[in-house]
C-alpha cells in the first residue's frame, strides 16, 4: 500500500509551503506540508492513499521555480548508528574507522 506522506526533494530554496500546497492539492486535500529551510527539500501529506500516489506521478519531473521536482514515497526516519556524539558532544563520524 502506497504511504499518504511524499518526500519533495530538489526545491527552489525561495519555495514556500503554501506554493507547495497549491501545487499538491490540485490532486487531492493536502492535509501537511513542511519544508525543510535552507535544506532544498520537504514532506508533503494527502488525506488518501489514491491522491497521493497520482500526486507523486504527475509532478515527479514537473518544473517549480526553476527546478525539477522530485517526488516519492517518504520512509520512515531511522536514526544512524555509526554518527555518535563525543565527549562534549561533538559529533564523532564512526564510519571512518
Amino acid at each position: 500500500m502506497f504511504s499518504k506522506k511524499l518526500y519533495v526533494g530538489n526545491l527552489n530554496y525561495k519555495t514556500t509551503e503554501e506554493m507547495l500546497k497549491e501545487a499538491f492539492s490540485q490532486f487531492g486535500e493536502v492535509t501537511s506540508v513542511n519544508i525543510l529551510q535552507g535544506r532544498g527539500f520537504g514532506f508533503v501529506e494527502m488525506a488518501t492513499s489514491e491522491s497521493s500516489q497520482e500526486a507523486k506521478e504527475r509532478l515527479n519531473g514537473t518544473d517549480m521555480e526553476g527546478r525539477k521536482l522530485i517526488v516519492n514515497e517518504a520512509r520512515p526516519r531511522t536514526e544512524h548508528p555509526r554518527e555518535m556524539r563525543g565527549e562534549g558532544g561533538e559529533r564523532r563520524d564512526f564510519r571512518k574507522f
